[in-house]
């Protein structure tokens, strides 16, 4: 974890624009505000290019992606690209229908992204690699080495799958993170938040490595931390001490206690 980094994002405070799901919209932005970033959301197709073009990164989720979204999500991507600012996708449930199948695949055509995020079921459709999904959820086995470095070789991007040990693949090496808590699991929008908080730090210009790694790391040793306090006792009382957690010096998250 590069702690310089965090602290480059915090006295930048990057504007991240999010055309993500409806779902998580609020848990992203408090999150995205705790870290040190400034979330906007906003996917009317007649300005989304114009937001792209004012921002330091954008991040496109399909969650809850619907047939209107889908040409601003587009027009901000190259929007982002035109800038030269990072641009994050993170394909929700892309195996769970044929419409998320041809989204992406549109997204992709269209837009160079910076990173690819998702878990090992999500990636794994990507590359037409065989992974049991049900719905948004990635349930089956397999080897997320070869199918983190095969999304990053074929889309020429960095990739990133999510999941008990996190796998990062970026120009040519793999890289692993152990940090988390199984509580992340337990609430809704923990990966979309992390997509938020990655398009962040790669807004540094720091290297992609240093960038993923740093983001990946930081959110696991924030649910451990917020994990370990004494007044969480469910995925209820993690949720805000998650979101406190975040806004911590990365010092502060070893100390085990607020």
């Amino acid at each position: 974890m590069n702690a310089d980094l965090i602290k480059d994002v915090r006295r930048n405070n990057p504007l991240i624009h999010h055309l993500t799901n409806q779902v998580v919209m609020n848990f992203t932005a408090n999150g995205l505000l705790a870290f040190g970033g400034a979330p906007v959301m906003a996917k009317a197709e007649k300005e989304a290019a114009e937001m792209a073009s004012a921002a330091d990164g954008v991040l496109i989720n399909i969650g809850t992606l619907t047939p209107e979204e889908l040409p601003a999500m587009i027009r901000a991507g190259i929007s982002a690209n035109r800038k030269g600012i990072p641009v994050v996708l993170d394909p929700v449930g892309v195996a769970a229908t044929d419409f998320r199948k041809d989204a992406v695949k549109q997204l992709t055509d269209e837009i160079q992204f910076t990173a690819i995020k998702g878990n090992a079921g999500e990636l794994a459709h990507l590359v037409s690699t065989p992974w049991e999904a049900r719905g948004v959820d990635s349930v089956g086995d397999g080897d997320a080495n070869e199918v983190v470095q095969s999304v990053a070789e074929t889309f020429q991007t960095s990739a990133i799958i999510t999941g008990k040990t996190d796998f990062i693949y970026t120009d040519g090496n793999l890289y692993t993170n152990d940090s988390g808590h199984p509580l992340l699991g337990k609430i809704t929008g923990a990966g979309c938040l992390l997509g938020s908080i990655i398009t962040a730090c790669l807004s540094s210009g720091d290297a992609a490595k240093d960038s993923l790694l740093t983001a990946v790391s930081f959110y696991g040793h924030a649910a451990e931390f917020a994990a370990q306090q004494h007044n969480v006792t469910g995925p209820g009382s993690f949720s805000p001490m998650f979101i406190d957690a975040l806004s911590l010096d990365p010092a502060q998250l070893q100390e085990r206690k607020i």
